[in-house]
Order: structure tokens, then C-alpha cells, then sequence
């Protein structure tokens, strides 16, 4: 269940009102006329089950509010009311199945954003995922690939294709295409760093690596393990289990595959740095993939469950 705040201007708060009272999602509905300051109106809050949420912020975007008021969503991780049952049934479908595409769409658009934390993110995860190849410890790459901010505008770029929002594909884009090599620029610098204070050399990335030369081995496997993290990833985000999202974080090799080619042009190694780029390669194409179809069935589904 979400629950909506809404400030909205004084000429639309009956129409909007009443709407709201008649809508089979919506439940707890309170009405404070003029209480607003900033933009002014009126605040009406309610409780609207995941279900029917985007049929009423779709509507609530219709009166104009989110251009001359402001619209507010917050989630609701309990709620004790015999009205929020009945509303529940009410309305078809489940409430973990649902797809509230103004929440995704702003929460995907904030991750994507090319910003200083994201680009530190991306350089401080590949760092730990180079030590870790050139140690052969899956500790370190398994903790570089939850550090990794790369999922979310890899999501973000899946969102703005299925909705057709072309600011969000583009804002992904960038993220992707600016911050992988600029996280591999700072990792071969800092290999290069790390070398000249004798703490790693080329040896340790030629010698032979059983726990983590996968990395730059890429397979049929690596495909099918990329795709089905896409799913994963996808519903996580749709049905709000980020406790999902961790396991889905360490289950592609995005960012190790970006570090170990980063190590591998430091020390000079092609036929390692092109084997990891065809990891990456492959990890990223198969998450986008995968989580434009899992959008698609996702829309298509919940559709027809609305129609019934």
C-alpha cells in the first residue's frame, strides 16, 4: 500500500475529492482545506492499495496537480484497517504483482543521474573487484559488485524503453557510457599506484586464478546467468524487495569484468582485457534485455488484470 499527499489548488479539491471517494483503491481519505503554503491549496491525503496506484496518480496527474500542486508518494510498510482489507479486495490483482510506474520511473531517474557519488561508486567497487582478481579472492569481488551503482541506470535505461521516456534513456545512457570508463580509468591508474609501491605486480594477474579467472572467460552461461539476474533485478524494483536486489547485485559480473580488463591494459595483458570486455559486454546486454521483456510481460499482464 502507498500512501499520497496531495496539495492541491482550491478549484480542483471538490472535483478531486470526489473522485477519490468514489475510487475502490483509495482508502483513509482526509481533506485539510487551506493548509497548504507552499505552493497553496488544499492537502488531501490518502491510503491507495499498489494495485489501482497507477490508475489514480495517472488521474491525479489529469486534474493538473503535479504541474500546479504537488503530489507526494510515500510507502507503507504496515497498515492495520479493516477498510484497507476491503479495499484490497476490491480491487483485482495482487499488490506485490503490480507495476507503479510513477514510482519506478522517478526512483530509476534518481540513480541514473551522472553525479559525483555515482562516479566514486564506480571507481572505489572496480578498485576493490582489481585487488580482488589479482589476490583470486571472490570475497572482494563479490563486496565490489554490491558496492557497484550500475544497476540502477541499467534498470532506469529498461524503464525508459518500455514507457518510451527518452530523457530517462538518454540520462542512463550517459551514466553507463561516462562511468564505466571512468572507472576503469582511476582502477588502471591505481593499479599502476599500487605497483609502484610493490604492493601487486603483472605476475599475480598471469599466474594461474581457479576462484575468479571466470571473469574474463565468458560462456553461454554468462549470458544465462546476466539474463536471469535482469529478471531478478527488474521485480525487485517493481514488487519494492530491495533485500532481492542484493542477491541480484552479486550475481552479475558487471563491475569485476570492467575492473579486470582495467588490470588487464595496466599491465599490458590484450588477450585478458578483451576477454573481460566481452564479459561486460555480454553481462550488460543480457540485463537490458532481460529487464525490457520482464517490464513488457509485466505491463502486458497487469493490463489485462485491469480490464478483468
Amino acid at each position: 500500500m502507498l500512501h499520497v499527499r496531495v496539495i492541491s489548488p482550491a478549484p480542483v479539491t471538490d472535483q478531486l475529492t470526489r473522485y477519490l471517494a468514489g475510487e475502490e483503491a483509495v482508502t483513509h481519505l482526509i481533506v485539510l482545506p487551506g493548509t497548504a503554503q507552499a505552493p497553496p491549496g488544499d492537502v488531501v491525503e490518502f491510503d491507495v492499495v499498489r494495485e489501482g496506484a497507477s490508475r489514480v496518480l495517472d488521474t491525479l496527474r489529469g486534474f493538473g496537480i503535479d504541474r500546479d500542486g504537488a503530489i507526494v508518494i510515500e510507502r507503507i510498510d504496515a497498515t492495520l484497517s479493516a477498510s484497507a482489507d476491503r479495499a484490497a479486495r476490491r480491487v483485482p490483482g495482487l499488490g506485490v504483482d503490480a507495476v507503479v510506474w510513477h514510482e519506478i520511473e522517478h526512483q530509476t531517474g534518481e540513480e541514473a543521474a551522472l553525479s559525483a557519488s555515482y562516479l566514486i561508486f564506480m571507481a572505489v567497487a572496480m578498485i576493490i573487484a582489481a585487488v580482488g582478481v589479482l589476490l583470486d579472492q571472490p570475497i572482494l569481488i563479490v563486496g565490489s559488485m554490491v558496492v557497484g551503482p550500475e544497476f540502477g541506470p541499467l534498470a532506469a535505461l529498461c524503464v525508459g524503453l518500455v514507457q518510451r521516456r527518452l530523457h530517462l534513456v538518454r540520462r542512463s545512457a550517459l551514466a553507463l557510457s561516462v562511468g564505466f570508463p571512468a572507472g576503469m580509468l582511476v582502477t588502471v591508474a591505481a593499479v599502476w599506484l599500487l605497483t609502484a609501491a610493490d604492493l601487486v605486480d603483472r605476475s599475480m594477474l598471469v599466474a594461474e586464478r581457479p576462484l575468479t579467472d571466470f571473469i574474463w572467460r565468458p560462456d553461454a552461461l554468462s549470458w544465462v546467468i546476466g539474463f536471469l539476474g535482469g529478471i531478478a533485478g527488474i521485480l525487485s524494483l517493481t514488487s519494492a524487495k530491495a533485500g532481492t536486489l542484493v542477491g541480484v547485485l552479486i550475481s552479475v559480473t558487471t563491475i569485476p569484468a570492467a575492473a579486470n580488463a582495467a588490470v588487464a591494459l595496466a599491465y599490458g595483458a590484450r588477450d585478458e582485457a578483451l576477454g573481460s570486455a566481452l564479459q561486460l559486454v555480454i553481462n550488460v546486454a543480457a540485463i537490458i534485455l532481460a529487464g525490457v521483456l520482464t517490464l513488457v510481460v509485466q505491463q502486458t499482464v497487469w493490463s489485462r488484470t485491469r480490464r478483468r
